[in-house]
């Protein structure tokens, strides 16, 4: 049973309505007036992909400028001191952060970002966006 304060209470959240894998966008990226095929580009977007893995489980973080900063994260409980600390013991998860930067940013991305109400609410995750 949910004693919070706010239970039933309305929230705004993010609707997508399409994803673009890698080959996707390497089509869209080709319309954009440039001399290279999809199959190039999408060539360079797996290279880099396969790169951006290496370097971020090596340890590094990757900047893709106006977008974001890939790194790794850990999710990790608790020791009481240094010596109780074990990595396989306190070490729960790993994870990808990807942090806006740039042009991207929080503040810029809310600049720019669209709003819209929509016009029928559920609580799956198909819902239609106003006109």
């Amino acid at each position: 049973m949910r004693t919070s304060a706010y239970n039933g209470y309305w929230y705004a959240r993010a609707v997508c309505d399409e994803t673009y894998d890698t080959e996707k966008l390497a089509r869209h990226m080709s319309e954009h007036n440039t001399p290279y095929s999809p199959g190039v580009i999408h060539g360079v977007l797996k290279d880099m992909i396969n790169c951006i893995k290496e370097l971020v489980l090596d340890g590094k973080n990757v900047k893709l400028n106006d977008l974001a900063i890939f790194s790794v994260g850990l999710k990790s409980a608790g020791a009481a001191n240094l010596e109780d600390f074990s990595v396989n013991e306190h070490i729960k998860g790993v994870r990808l952060r990807a942090r806006a930067t740039g042009e991207l940013s929080s503040s810029a991305l809310k600049a720019e970002a669209v709003m819209k109400q929509l016009t029928q609410y559920s609580t799956t995750t198909e819902s239609t966006a106003e006109e």
